[in-house]
């Protein structure tokens, strides 16, 4: 992802505290790099992760990363649907609203 890319707060707080978030995403580069899945997944997993602990910024960044790696629309809906029987079906329709938001879909 390029600075451009960047929501504005993580932005602000990557110049305030750049060797922090340089090693945050030095981190979780190892993590993904440290197993058999491939990329794609790896972000499919991670927004599940974020909506199921209700991380509205962590799912819009991880929809973002989930189709820089290829994944289509339709699995990033399928990837938050699964979650119904986990998280309940208010907290997936709220993920499912942050995803349409982050893909741009009209939801009217």
């Amino acid at each position: 992802m390029t600075e451009k890319e960047y929501p504005r707060w993580y932005s602000h707080t990557k110049e305030r505290h750049r060797e922090y978030i340089e090693a945050l995403e030095q981190f979780g580069e190892s993590i993904r790099k440290q197993g058999p899945l491939d990329e794609k997944t790896s972000h499919l997993v991670q927004l599940a992760a974020a909506a199921a602990i209700g991380s509205v910024g962590a799912v819009h960044s991880h929809v973002r990363r989930a189709m820089k790696a290829g994944a289509k629309p339709e699995e990033i809906h399928h990837a938050i649907i699964l979650l119904t029987s986990t998280i309940g079906f208010p907290n997936t329709s709220a993920a499912l609203s942050w995803v349409s938001e982050e893909l741009g879909e009209k939801t009217r």
